[in-house]
């Protein structure tokens, strides 16, 4: 009987459903909601986590878990859900850093019940977008994400928040269009009206419609992703959005654009990617070095970590046109990994504001004595971002780099450029991290606004008396700078840093905790792509060639790869 529980069901409807009961649920303290969304959030983390141990292979590259109910049969709509080694890493990031975003909106003072509330129907869309099976449930959930997003930023953001939301919405909504021409595309072509992503990806689409589909999903997917040039407005939104909201922007939605170029352009539109893998090639080059020199030019604690996203998510794009199991294998790797570790980072960017009620690194210095525990985290985190060797960031990092350098697809000359440009990018993470860790927890204040070099008398709790007179309401709380508490992160603030410190470390030192679970389903993508480059260029090399990772594993997978299993 367990065997049919809808397990996918549940988990995108149960925060769903638990954010329409909030206005029933008293809340006169302002503290009930808070531990009510709190223990929503755990509740469906755990029950995604059971689901995916009990019941999830990890040695099939199939859609398991599958659930199917025809919602509307005349226009081939159905309520589809279903993972795979692509969408149940991505699912269980989802969840465990949306749960600890919330977790770390715990000062939320103003309009309590919709910011959570908010807060749950972003958590049910973000997973909806990874276990939907049904292409235009897929382009609804990822509309459906849009809306908490922008309200979240609109009330609880800085001073130009509504710029900020406004800009966020206007790209990504726009954007979301192409998901829909695309959708509409694949389904109507061929005899019968599906959505279904497993039956679309049996279909074989003329080349000439597989291109302009390719090209519209990869402005769509761009946008999600920042790539260069459709990044502009990831800085804008982070720099006003509150750092909960910010948690879930950097470590889920980012990714939820590597996802779709996974899902709907390597899959469905192989023959295309072969095209479209050297531009990819390329706007991952250019990301990581526009992103890194970007860095350097921010003030803003949040705007430096924003473009440092935009130069980690070329490592994705690298992983993903590479051509080799290793390369993809790192892309999803990467994906996990930033998702974590630009979380904490943001996390503990938020802690610092709630401390010295500014961004502006010109206006801190010498937090390092006064905050010790605040500055071991946020060290740890920037070893973690700069990919130092036993960290997240290096394990995917590296994969990337040897996918790519090893490749037999692309010209060596081709290859050790682009090496060698990313390698540029690389060696330009550490200097800007590390000179926003030393101005901030080290440096003397530039402006001498919030003066708290040594000093000061750092046991003076009164910020307002050492010069930031500035009254901000900015975030989830409105408190003047002079009833700040300043003082080191509480056990709550150190809980939630350890645990995505925990896990970077973990998976740094064993990859194979978070590669076992989609290998196998990575391995398949890039089988099923390099044969198609044996089609469009026949003359070329064998589609598995020698050391491409594991063409047994390949090959015994990739025939039944749109299968189903329930």
């Amino acid at each position: 009987m367990i065997e049919q529980f809808p397990w996918l069901t549940v988990i995108v409807l149960l925060p769903l459903v638990a954010a329409l009961l909030i206005p029933l649920i008293p809340n006169k303290s302002g503290k009930t909601v808070r531990w009510y969304a709190l223990g929503v959030g755990m509740a469906d983390f755990v029950l995604m986590s059971y689901a995916f141990w009990q019941h999830y292979d990890a040695s099939q590259a199939t859609f398991q878990l599958a659930e199917k109910v025809v919602w509307l049969p005349q226009l081939g709509l159905s309520w589809a859900l279903s993972v795979d080694g692509i969408s149940a890493p991505l699912v269980l990031l989802a969840g465990f850093v949306t749960t600890l975003s919330m977790f770390s909106a715990w000062q939320v003072d103003r309009r309590s019940r919709l910011f959570y509330a908010l807060m749950l129907v972003l958590y049910a869309a973000q997973v909806g977008v990874f276990v939907a099976q049904d292409l235009m449930l897929f382009f609804i959930m990822w509309e459906v994400e849009l809306v908490p997003v922008y309200l979240l930023v609109c009330i609880w953001g800085g001073q130009n928040r509504g710029y900020a939301a406004t800009k966020f919405l206007m790209y990504t909504a726009l954007a979301s269009i192409f998901i829909l021409v695309a959708a509409l595309g694949m389904g109507f072509y061929g005899d019968t009206l599906t959505f279904d992503i497993a039956e679309l990806g049996l279909r074989e689409f003329p080349l000439g419609l597989e291109l302009f589909l390719y090209a519209g999903l990869l402005v769509a997917f761009g946008v999600k992703l920042a790539i260069f040039p459709f990044h502009t407005w990831l800085a804008d939104t982070h720099g006003e959005a509150s750092s909960p909201v910010s948690m879930i922007l950097a470590g889920v939605l980012l990714k939820m654009g590597g996802y779709g170029l996974i899902r709907l352009n390597m899959e469905l539109l192989p023959h295309a990617h072969v095209y479209f893998a050297p531009v990819l090639v390329i706007l991952g080059v250019v990301n990581i070095v526009y992103g890194a020199l970007n860095s350097f030019a921010q003030t803003n604690m949040k705007r430096r970590l924003a473009y440092s996203s935009i130069s980690h998510m070329g490592f994705v794009l690298l992983g993903i046109a590479s051509y080799s199991d290793l390369g993809v294998s790192g892309a999803m790797l990467q994906m996990l990994s930033h998702g974590l570790i630009a979380s904490v980072l943001f996390f503990l960017a938020g802690v610092t504001y709630d401390r010295t009620r500014t961004m502006m690194m010109n206006q801190l210095g010498g937090l390092g004595e006064a905050m010790p525990a605040v500055f071991a985290l946020f060290t740890i985190g920037t070893m973690a971002s700069l990919a130092l060797p036993g960290m997240s960031g290096f394990a995917g990092e590296l994969e990337v780099f040897v996918g790519l350098a090893t490749t037999d697809i692309y010209s060596s000359t081709f290859r050790w450029v682009t090496v060698f440009l990313a390698a540029v990018g690389l060696i330009l993470t550490p200097i800007y991290l590390l000179s926003m860790v030393r101005q901030v927890f080290h440096g003397a204040s530039a402006d001498q606004m919030c003066d708290l070099v040594p000093a000061c008398d750092l046991n003076d709790l009164d910020l307002k008396a050492q010069g930031n007179q500035e009254a901000n309401c900015f975030g989830t709380d409105c408190v003047l700078p002079e009833q700040a508490e300043f003082k080191d992160a509480n056990l709550r603030e150190i809980f939630i840093a350890v645990c995505f410190l925990g896990l970077i470390i973990t998976i740094g030192c064993y990859p194979k905790v978070a590669t076992q679970m989609y290998d196998v389903k990575t391995v398949a993508v890039n089988t099923q792509v390099r044969a198609a480059y044996h089609e469009v260029f026949p003359d070329a090399l064998q589609p598995l060639a020698q050391g491409q990772g594991s063409p047994t594993i390949a090959e015994a997978q990739s025939a039944n790869v749109w299968s189903v299993v329930k």
